[in-house]
């Protein structure tokens, strides 16, 4: 009865009724879309508020990318729920791409993704600076080494994450020579399922440093760190410049940088850009 009377008082059909299930007309279409931007800007009235007032609360909708969540998050998640009640997260594991999409189309406040993006529209926060860590089982030539050189991995076959993970894009150019093994197809977003392979004579594979930290203690034992400066990837926070819940990300920033202190240790590193 309600979208009758709008119907009415607009003077236009919105819903085409002669079909099975009932649809949108051309113009309910456009009246969609419009009516989804009034809600958007009306929630932004409070989210003004709130900025004004410096408060940490309400809804908040991060993306992560996949090689950075399973790491990070157990690292902060508990830590900031238990700081800041009021805030309610709503998290999802995104590829870098949705991620700035979502963000443009206003359906995610921030993400946390490597960088730099270099995206007008965006503003990138960095969080922390994670390093590089190679893998090499005991069966492979560089694991009589106590560290590594990048030059000592370009003639290597290097096992990468598939195809639309950053990670890959980070290790083909640190590594600008690198052969990427071709004998098998790899179509794979786990760091696990590489080290596995690595363990079984396949070749030897990088890893961001978080990850390291939850290797058994016998695979912990094929780790080596490179020469420094350590190659490493940049993290931050990315958000839009016209993003108004600045005091939950200034809060969700400065608790991921104070778990972080605590958990990598490298003074000396050399940003590695995506391709």
């Amino acid at each position: 009865m309600q979208v009758q009377k709008l119907e009415e008082e607009l003077g236009v059909k919105l819903f085409n009724r002669n079909t099975k299930p009932i649809a949108l007309t051309p113009i309910g279409q456009k009246i969609l879309t419009q009516a989804k931007i009034i809600v958007e800007e009306a929630k932004r009235m409070t989210d003004i508020v709130a900025m004004e007032k410096g408060a940490v609360e309400g809804d908040f909708r991060l993306g992560i990318i996949p090689t950075v969540m399973p790491t990070l998050l157990p690292m902060f998640l508990n830590n900031f729920i238990k700081k800041f009640p009021k805030v309610n997260l709503k998290i999802e594991e995104l590829n870098t791409a949705s991620i700035l999409d979502e963000l443009l189309q206003g359906k995610l406040d921030a993400g946390i993704a490597a960088t730099p993006l270099d995206t007008p529209k965006m503003i990138e926060k960095p969080l922390y600076y994670e390093p590089f860590v190679g893998y090499t089982p005991p069966t492979h030539p560089l694991s009589k080494l106590k560290t590594l050189e990048v030059e000592d991995i370009e003639k290597m076959d290097v096992l990468v994450l598939e195809d639309g993970h950053c990670f890959r894009e980070h290790v083909l150019k640190l590594c600008q020579t690198t052969r990427i093994s071709k004998s098998f197809d790899l179509k794979s977003g786990s760091f696990e399922t590489l080290v596995h392979l690595a363990n079984e004579g396949m070749g030897m594979t990088l890893l961001p440093y978080l990850q390291t930290r939850n290797l058994s203690e016998e695979n912990a034992k094929n780790l080596r760190h490179f020469t420094s400066p350590e190659p490493a990837r940049e993290i931050s926070m990315i958000y839009t410049k016209s993003q108004l819940k600045l005091p939950v990300i200034e809060a969700l920033s400065e608790v991921i940088e104070g778990v972080i202190r605590g958990a990598i240790k490298f003074d000396n590193v050399r940003i590695v850009t995506p391709v």
